[in-house]
């Protein structure tokens, strides 16, 4: 997922593409946003030209931005944003997945303030009833006996405590990641993410790479099984033959919201724990009830983890993330002094529990089904209007559109896509990018998105590329 800047700097062709399709501009008849009863305020902080030179002078310069010209955005309601000058836009990004709620929602907002206005921090040295309430809550929404939660403040962090549970649990140290994962930038989890444009030059330890189960993409298609019996061939002759642990993502967010092949987990869990290793699901991103179907993601495949990642959609945009396991593996973490300063302070925890309690109160799970299938049903049909679309693919609103030069070659249409994703802005459609070659629309709105909004987010895309 490169910034615009750096795909034009790659080839004279991408360059020439880009400014002449940029220059033809739109025809008549544009789609317009649902309408929506929310007024902004007035905004008279600082401009995005001068918001941009100050972040880079005062901000580490590996930062990317979207767009030619970013977006300088001063407020979100619900699933939309505005700009400095009140423009709205239909956020179909959530905040790279984050925003499960919708911006600003009320309930989320008030469980923060009040608590922030009686108790900030305190850390768990003491007891506070917040951390135990958000726990038993979560726990309930887990399958098995993953019942121990452990609090940390991001996905990546998360995904480190996973592996160190994993290794300290089986006495092992390799372990098993995808191709296409990405699992987080820290020293460690930059190790388990296997994507080039995410990762330094730096030792990664014990992490095994195997074949990634892409349906649309991957040497095996659908069939998981040929997938599997790679992981064993990997396991038989790239390791001692035991293992710490395998992590995946069922939908892999990075990478271009691709769905692992049906069955794959099921194959690769059995593998996995028969060499010794413990199996980690990576919720980060597909957790509470995006997917519609159901409320995990691995659920999709029928398979319980023993140790679920989360963070995201956990907190509706607070630093939040969690660790789940069962009691015998999070027990091996009692030999020593395991601690997080920040993890499931009572800020935080007061409002990931009211994150939860939306979600249910609004049965967003089935509203990501009935909204997710109509929206995907329509990006279907758009498919068979555009030879550009290559792939839809997804659930519930978690979905990915893949664009190609090519369908039988399945050439990546890098400059296209960029193209596309400048004219979405101007429309007021807000979406991610995605995978190695960055030719993949990653639609992963607040779980708050209707049908108006799908059908403004389809009618936009038909009439951008009719543009190009």
């Amino acid at each position: 997922m490169l910034p615009l800047r750096d795909l034009l700097r790659r080839s004279s062709r991408s360059e020439g593409l880009l400014r002449r399709l940029l220059g033809r501009g739109f025809a008549s008849s544009a789609p317009s946003l649902p309408p929506f009863d929310h007024q902004p305020r007035p905004y008279k902080g600082m401009l995005a030209e001068e918001v941009l030179q100050k972040r880079k002078k005062f901000l580490g310069p590996s930062l990317f931005y979207y767009y030619q010209k970013p977006l300088n955005i001063v407020e979100g309601k619900m699933q939309y944003l505005y700009d400095e000058t009140g423009k709205r836009y239909l956020d179909a990004f959530a905040g790279i997945v984050t925003v499960s709620c919708g911006h600003c929602h009320p309930d989320v907002v008030n469980a923060v303030l009040e608590q922030t206005k009686l108790l900030q921090h305190t850390t768990t040295i003491y007891l506070h009833h917040a951390i135990v309430e958000f726990a038993e809550a979560l726990a309930s929404k887990m399958p098995g006996n993953l019942k121990v939660v452990y609090f940390v403040n991001s996905g990546t962090e998360a995904n480190e405590l996973a592996m160190l549970l994993a290794r300290l649990y089986t006495g092992n140290l390799g372990m098993i990641a995808l191709r296409n994962a990405y699992h987080g930038g820290s020293a460690g989890t930059i190790g388990l993410t296997a994507l080039h444009t995410w990762k330094y030059p730096i030792p990664q330890g014990e992490i095994h790479h195997v074949m990634n189960p892409d349906p649309y993409r991957g040497a095996f298609g659908t069939d998981a099984a040929g997938y599997a019996r790679e992981i064993q061939d990997h396991i038989n002759y790239g390791t001692s033959g035991n293992v710490a642990g395998f992590i995946a993502e069922t939908f892999q967010g990075v990478g271009g919201a691709v769905e692992l092949a049906p069955g794959y987990l099921k194959l690769a869990y059995d593998i996995v724990r028969k060499s010794g290793g413990v199996c980690i699901a990576d919720e980060v991103q597909s957790g509470f009830g995006r997917t519609g179907s159901h409320y995990w993601g691995f659920e999709t495949q029928g398979v319980i983890p023993d140790i679920v990642t989360m963070a995201k959609g956990i907190g509706n945009g607070l630093p939040l993330g969690a660790v789940v396991t069962t009691p015998e593996i999070a027990n091996v973490l009692s030999q020593k002094i395991q601690f997080n300063t920040f993890g499931g302070n009572p800020v935080c925890s007061a409002g990931g529990l009211a994150v939860l309690n939306v979600l249910d109160k609004e049965k967003r799970q089935a509203h990501c089904t009935n909204v997710g299938s109509h929206l995907i049903e329509r990006l279907r049909n758009l498919q068979q209007k555009h030879d550009i679309i290559g792939d839809v693919r997804g659930r519930g609103l978690m979905l990915g559109v893949e664009f190609v030069t090519d369908r039988k070659e399945k050439t990546p249409a890098k400059a296209e896509t960029a193209v596309l994703f400048e004219k979405l802005k101007d429309l007021g459609v807000l979406l991610g990018k995605g995978g190695l070659q960055g030719n993949v629309f990653r639609i992963k709105p607040p779980m708050c998105f209707t049908k108006e909004d799908a059908d403004f987010l389809v009618d936009a895309l038909d009439y951008a590329i009719s543009g190009i």
